[in-house]
């Protein structure tokens, strides 16, 4: 888990205020890694008390769009954030409890996969979601 210092660094690298919202949310990703948003506004109000939620959608976008966080959409439309942003990785996801775990690229390179046609595309990365059942589930059954 990255420090406060850490987090300070990759705010000030990525051209971006430090400001206690942005630390929060960086440290709530990190902690929580696939969590979705609302569970995101829920640790940022634990740890600062009352940040709008707007305030934290807007800090989720910076950051996303700064390439300190990535938005996911395993699960279908419920967006959910990671702070795994260094390589071309995948997901799988429990068809019973949603739960969300990261699956290395089954290739070395960048994308993973290549399509039968780009459609003229210049393709820089691959998405895979595999479903099945967790552990927890497939015990519980």
């Amino acid at each position: 888990m990255p420090t406060t210092m850490d987090f300070e660094r990759m705010l000030r690298r990525a051209s971006l205020r430090v400001t206690r919202p942005r630390m929060a949310v960086l440290s709530a990703v990190h902690q929580h890694p696939h969590a979705d948003t609302e569970s995101i506004i829920g640790q940022v109000r634990a740890d600062l008390g009352g940040v709008s939620q707007q305030a934290v959608y807007d800090v989720l976008r910076a950051l996303t769009t700064a390439g300190l966080l990535r938005r996911i959409e395993p699960t279908g439309p419920v967006a959910r954030y990671e702070a795994r942003i260094a390589d071309n990785h995948h997901h799988i996801v429990c068809r019973s409890c949603g739960a969300v775990e990261d699956i290395d690229c089954a290739v070395d390179t960048m994308p993973c996969l290549t399509p039968s046609n780009a459609a003229g595309f210049t393709i820089d990365e691959a998405e895979v979601v595999y479903r099945g059942v967790c552990p927890s589930c497939a015990a519980a059954n």
